[in-house]
């Protein structure tokens, strides 16, 4: 009776395994694994690179776990686009200089920074963070959506890697304005109205760098920063095994503010 006692207790224990292992391995951390995430940002914690020791998986993975939507939603192929946009327009926001523009690594420096580094931008809410969040009425809302009093104390975007990443969730996730979310475009939710139309913008991966910085990016032809944006995109497309979509640049179009 004792061998069975063991035996029941044994499995017991290995199913409760199986089951902790399965809840880990659901949501986001089921696409952007531990393995994966390094391989998609390898030079995060090179010594070149300022944020070195920042953006660990784990802070990934809590931030991502307090916005339910983020990462989960569609099909796999939605999810692995949503994803593949979400770190391509990240990794452009925070690319290291070591990625020089046609380098074979240019796309592997992504998370090298995680705050402006001239800081003049609408100081002191210059950019931090992976969306590199910027000025007093983004961090009054972040805050005010992720329960952080931001415009008191900004630098928590970049002194605090489970609060940096929440922000860029959070804009991620967040329509303002006549801007859709990033999140809704990169998973074909979006609608455009007769003055997107008008404006030349068009459902695709092009009007997520317009919504992120389209004044400075958008209807003004080629330029390298679309470039990296569409580079970083593409890499990771491949590496999760979905497909890019069309319209990937803004080139023709017309910012939002405009």
């Amino acid at each position: 009776m004792a061998r069975f006692a063991a035996l029941a207790v044994c499995a017991a224990a290995l199913l409760l395994a199986v089951a902790v292992g399965g809840a880990a391995a659901q949501g986001v951390g089921s696409v952007i694994t531990r393995s994966v995430y390094a391989s998609m940002l390898p030079n995060r914690d090179n010594s070149l690179c300022p944020a070195r020791g920042f953006y660990t998986y784990d802070a990934f993975i809590a931030a991502a776990n307090t916005f339910p939507g983020f990462g989960t939603t569609g099909s796999a192929d939605d999810i692995k686009r949503d994803l593949a946009a979400f770190f391509g327009q990240t990794s452009h926001e925070t690319t290291g200089t070591r990625g020089t523009r046609g380098a074979a690594d240019q796309f592997q420096w992504g998370y090298c920074f995680k705050e402006e580094i001239s800081k003049a931008t609408s100081p002191p809410y210059y950019g931090r963070g992976p969306i590199q969040l910027t000025g007093r009425s983004n961090y009054d809302l972040a805050g005010r959506a992720i329960g952080k009093d931001l415009v008191s104390n900004p630098d928590l975007v970049s002194t605090d890697a489970v609060v940096s990443f929440r922000t860029a969730m959070w804009f991620w996730m967040t329509a303002q304005g006549n801007k859709p979310s990033s999140h809704n475009v990169a998973l074909r939710r979006w609608t455009p109205t007769a003055a997107d139309t008008a404006a030349g913008r068009v459902p695709g991966y092009g009007v997520i760098t317009n919504i992120i910085n389209g004044g400075l990016e958008c209807g003004m032809g080629r330029n390298d920063a679309n470039v990296d944006r569409i580079g970083y995109y593409t890499r990771y497309c491949s590496m999760l095994g979905t497909s890019t979509g069309g319209n990937l640049d803004c080139y023709t179009q017309r910012n939002f503010a405009s």
